[in-house]
């Protein structure tokens, strides 16, 4: 599959089945995010593979995070469902990669292009999971940066997980996808 083939057909697949994924198959994909595009050459990615129950770290950061989100007033049992609900997030795919954004601290460094950085690898590892006919969804959202994640994973408190990237063999049909054109969203300067 050439790049411009990928980059137009790859889509979020929510739903994938328990079968493993080979430890090189995983490697490859790492690989290809740490190619990402990144100024001044800091490599601010961190990877975390988290597979069997391995997984269970990111459960216990979700249902920390959902116990300490709650509503005031909920009695024990309510809370022990919102926690047991987050933990079963993280086992709906048979490996989860948490990547992470460690912005170097230099004078010359710009924090918001690191993030950039991440979010490119992120796109690279995405794109090859793709074209090796595996699915993927890259899920975030404020769990992701709440200071238990960081907590559960070891991070500073100026890095922050950017996401989960939910890794396995397709048990869903591709969703279809319609995107504005290029021109709706480009002004021509020079032309």
């Amino acid at each position: 599959m050439n790049v411009i083939e990928a980059i137009r057909t790859r889509r979020s697949i929510g739903k994938v089945t328990q079968e493993p994924i080979a430890k090189e198959t995983i490697e490859l994909i790492l690989e290809a995010g740490i190619w990402a595009p990144n100024h001044r050459l800091t490599e601010p990615w961190r990877f975390f593979v988290l597979s069997g129950d391995g997984r269970r770290k990111l459960g216990g950061a979700l249902a920390s995070i959902a116990v300490a989100q709650a509503a005031e007033g909920l009695d024990a049992a309510a809370l022990e469902a919102k926690a047991e609900d987050a933990r079963k997030k993280a086992l709906r795919a048979p490996v989860v990669i948490a990547v992470a954004v460690e912005p170097a601290e230099r004078k010359d460094v710009i924090e918001l292009e690191e993030y950039g950085a991440v979010n490119a690898a992120i796109q690279n590892m995405l794109l090859t999971i793709h074209a090796l006919g595996l699915g993927a969804v890259w899920r975030s959202g404020e769990p992701c940066y709440h200071p238990l994640m960081n907590e559960a994973f070891g991070l500073r408190p100026q890095d922050k997980m950017l996401g989960f990237i939910y890794l396995g063999v397709p048990d869903m049909a591709a969703p279809q996808a319609k995107r504005a054109s290029a021109a709706s969203k480009t002004t021509w300067i020079g032309q």
